[in-house]
């Protein structure tokens, strides 16, 4: 039997997550409030806050799964790419651990831990599958051709997906995280009161910065006509917007689909959260015949169960990592 010990300190989310082999038994995530009145992550602050969250965070998971920090047979953690002050808590943390209980250590890419996520619960995916993986940092479409053998086919070449609802939702003058009240609002909107322009970008990468752009200009010019233009069609902006970023999103995944012929398809990643992307995903793979795979709520978001899975799949290779390793703010899929 293995039991691991999954961590996650990214960016503004301290996770730990038992596996027990390959069943997530708990996953604790101790959110950070602090950077709502600053309108965005404040890394140094991030990093103070995981580190008073860290010990709870892993002691609860321990002892919701039921065992002992004596049971556990490894440390997973999250090596990067995130904010470097934070994952140099969650890395500080595994080496100490592994180091005190001398059980091997085992380095997780964010990115990858997003895709594998779907390896939790069933139905999984069958190798290969493409995967859309769609957050506040990072907007990829990966070719998963196994557990650790990735081909990145497109990604951003400037702002996430993630990125354009948070920018979107604070010239809106909505509170911080706003991706999710966009998504709250978009349901009560017209997605058609607003016309935006799709990017054009060759190939399968992406842009969102010029979009972002537009919707400032529109909401200027709307403002200036009347003032109360906000108050009056919040929701159809939000639905505008909404239905213009998950039109690019899955544009490009349908391009990719069509290139590949692969028919599993999988979202992953905080954006993978929205109800319009959920929504209009599921009816792009009935239209193409496609098997479908959108993560649960929990699994979306940062988290250590995700880590902890892709630690447990490292373990059954014996792929371990040294004392000597360190956290990294940027890594390729």
């Amino acid at each position: 039997m293995a039991i691991i010990l999954g961590i996650e300190s990214s960016c503004d989310e301290t996770s730990a997550s038992i596996c027990i082999d390959g069943e997530i038994k708990s996953n604790i995530i101790a959110g950070q409030a602090i950077h709502s009145k600053y309108g965005g992550v404040v890394p140094e602050l991030a990093s103070r806050a995981h580190q008073q969250n860290i010990i709870p965070t892993v002691d609860q998971a321990i002892q919701q799964a039921k065992i002992t920090k004596k049971d556990v047979d490894a440390v997973a953690f999250t090596r990067g790419p995130g904010l470097l002050g934070s994952l140099l808590v969650g890395t500080s943390f595994a080496k100490s651990f592994a180091l005190a209980r001398q059980i091997p250590l085992i380095e997780v890419n964010h990115m990858q831990a997003h895709i594998l996520a779907h390896f939790i619960d069933d139905p999984k995916p069958n190798f290969p599958f493409l995967c859309l993986t769609v957050s506040g940092g990072h907007t990829q479409i990966v070719l998963v051709k196994d557990y650790f053998d990735m081909e990145l086919l497109g990604q951003t070449l400037d702002d996430a997906a993630g990125e354009a609802f948070d920018k979107t939702a604070k010239i809106l003058t909505l509170p911080y995280p706003g991706g999710p009240l966009i998504d709250k609002y978009a349901q009560l909107g017209d997605p058609n009161a607003f016309s935006l322009p799709e990017p054009q970008i060759t190939g399968l990468n992406f842009s969102f910065s010029g979009l972002k752009t537009a919707i400032l200009y529109l909401v200027q010019a709307k403002m200036k006509e009347n003032p109360q233009f906000l108050t009056q069609h919040l929701n159809d902006v939000c639905a505008s917007v909404q239905s213009r970023i998950v039109s690019v999103l899955l544009n490009k995944l349908k391009k990719a689909a069509k290139q590949t012929g692969v028919k599993d398809i999988a979202i992953a990643g905080g954006v993978s959260a929205n109800s319009g992307l959920r929504s209009a995903l599921i009816e792009m793979g009935e239209q193409y015949k496609w098997r479908v795979f959108i993560p649960k709520f929990e699994y979306c978001t940062d988290n250590a169960a995700m880590i902890a899975i892709a630690g447990y799949q490292k373990y059954l290779k014996q792929d371990f990592v040294g004392q000597d390793i360190t956290p990294l703010a940027r890594m390729h899929v």
